[in-house]
């Protein structure tokens, strides 16, 4: 059985009157992600780690923020033409951790919406989809709330 990994990390500032979307559920909050697409971070960060995993390059080469195709799409689409991709290529996905940095707003009550959301985009149990969250203790643009971030590993498998 061939074992691969993958990292992904993305980030996008925060600013009054967006929505804020982090793995495919929507949280109520007075700022939301300034983004290309819906600005989910967390699933955005997921796309590259599959991606990289499977050493198909990243998100930026898949679904360009120039191009007007991808304007405002809902990150969940982005996530299924990638799994598809790795399902093509012959692999399974093994797992996924994550950790998302946001000082506000707490999203403990969020994470298992969340982590469902994800395992229903990929076919997967949402048992192998782990979702953390953590504050930068007000420190750097996260602690500022100007921003959010959020990285993924993952492992993929093919026989």
């Amino acid at each position: 059985m061939k074992l691969r990994t993958g990292i992904g990390f993305d980030v996008h500032q925060l600013a009054e009157g967006r929505r804020l979307v982090l793995g495919g559920i929507e949280i109520p909050h007075e700022k939301g992600c300034v983004a290309h697409s819906d600005g989910d971070v967390l699933i955005h960060a997921i796309c590259d780690a599959l991606l990289g995993a499977a050493a198909l390059g990243d998100i930026g080469v898949h679904f360009p923020d120039t191009s007007n195709k991808y304007k405002d799409i809902d990150s969940r689409i982005l996530l299924g033409k990638v799994c598809s991709l790795i399902y093509e290529k012959g692999f399974e996905i093994s797992n996924i951790d994550c950790v998302i940095s946001l000082q506000k707003p707490k999203i403990r009550d969020y994470i298992q919406g969340m982590r469902s959301s994800i395992a229903n985009i990929l076919g997967i149990d949402p048992g192998d989809v782990s979702v953390k969250a953590t504050t930068t203790e007000k420190l750097g643009f996260v602690g500022r709330e100007e921003g959010v971030s959020a990285w993924a590993t993952v492992l993929i498998a093919k026989d």
